[in-house]
């Protein structure tokens, strides 16, 4: 298992809709030299075979500085109307903020958490409860609420 991040349009990643369409994803990618539409992702498995995968909308990002061989590979795909990256490193983190941009969406990952620009996570701020507008009667024992 691994961890996913999505470039999504959704409040979260998981609702039905707005979505990103296989063709869009597709067009975009057309337009941008760096990543390569394969159709398909594989990868050495344990036992000395390959393990591959085979989706219409599976890429590749080649200007990954650590995907110099398919081990390695930065593989996004489209899935559930969003595209999705397993594991993503920073600077992968950087390369979909850059599509999101692009797709006129955001980067989220599992737990609804944010990317930003950096790649790192976005932190959000706590909204703290007001404070009580009238301070607590000193006379009266806290066990007694009438």
């Amino acid at each position: 298992m691994g961890y996913d991040l999505h470039i999504t349009r959704k409040a979260n990643w998981f609702d039905a809709s707005p979505s990103i369409a296989l063709d869009e994803w597709l067009e975009y990618v057309a337009s941008d030299p760096e990543i390569q539409h394969d159709g398909f992702a594989e990868t050495p498995a344990a036992d000395g075979g390959v393990l591959r995968v085979e989706q219409a909308g599976i890429c590749v990002w080649k200007g990954y500085s650590r995907g110099e061989n398919r081990e390695n590979a930065a593989w996004l795909w489209w899935s559930g109307d969003n595209i999705v990256v397993k594991n993503p490193d920073q600077e992968i983190r950087r390369k979909m903020w850059l599509i999101a941009q692009s797709l006129e969406a955001k980067v989220q990952g599992e737990e609804g958490e944010y990317y930003d620009h950096d790649g790192e996570m976005i932190v959000m701020k706590a909204i703290l409860a007001p404070e009580p507008s009238m301070p607590p009667d000193p006379k009266r024992p806290w066990w007694k609420f009438w």
